[in-house]
């Protein structure tokens, strides 16, 4: 089985950003066939109910509440785990404008339906989204101190050794050296 690699994060934030392009991505390029990636954007966020609306406050405000509903949406609708990567990396490395970060990763990326990406946005169903992932965020134990957290296969163990060397981790979890030695062993 891969292992399942889940990140959460939030998209103004520079560690995430960095570990999202700089470990994520060109470790699932090499490692595809050993690892699957659960992206959770949410962080250091609050969800607010009032009379059934969804709003959020984000560590790194509105603009960032924002983002992580664009990204929530591209999840949820990108199937490609390859091109989604590829195009969160690229909405990551500036999200100050979130629609236009969107809309220009989901072309640079040929995503065809950026118009639905936009309808979740716009819907309830963005709020929705990002709901579940502070739902699964604040679930965590032990609880969220840093953002990115990354989990192997639900655990959050050697964090560190994770930002530093997620292909080294990766490796180290799938434990199948047979299957796994083009990739692990070069």
């Amino acid at each position: 089985l891969p292992v399942l690699v889940t990140v959460f994060y939030e998209a103004l934030c520079p560690d995430s950003k960095y570990f999202i392009s700089k470990q994520l991505l060109p470790t699932f390029k090499v490692a595809t066939s050993i690892m699957e990636v659960k992206l959770v954007p949410y962080g250091k966020a609050t969800t607010i109910l009032t009379d059934g609306n969804i709003s959020f406050e984000c560590q790194h405000g509105p603009t960032e509440c924002q983002a992580n509903i664009y990204h929530a949406c591209a999840i949820d609708i990108i199937e490609s785990p390859m091109v989604l990567l590829e195009v969160i990396s690229c909405m990551i490395q500036d999200n100050r404008l979130p629609q236009a970060a969107m809309q220009r990763c989901a072309k640079k990326h040929n995503v065809d339906n950026i118009e639905h990406i936009e309808k979740c946005f716009a819907s309830s169903q963005g709020s929705k989204l990002l709901k579940l992932n502070g739902d699964a965020t604040r679930s965590l134990r032990p609880e969220v101190t840093f953002i990115p957290t990354i989990t192997l296969d639900g655990f959050q163990g050697r964090q560190a050794s994770i930002l530093k060397n997620l292909l080294f981790e990766v490796c180290k979890a799938f434990g199948d050296i047979e299957k796994s030695k083009n990739i692990c062993l070069k």
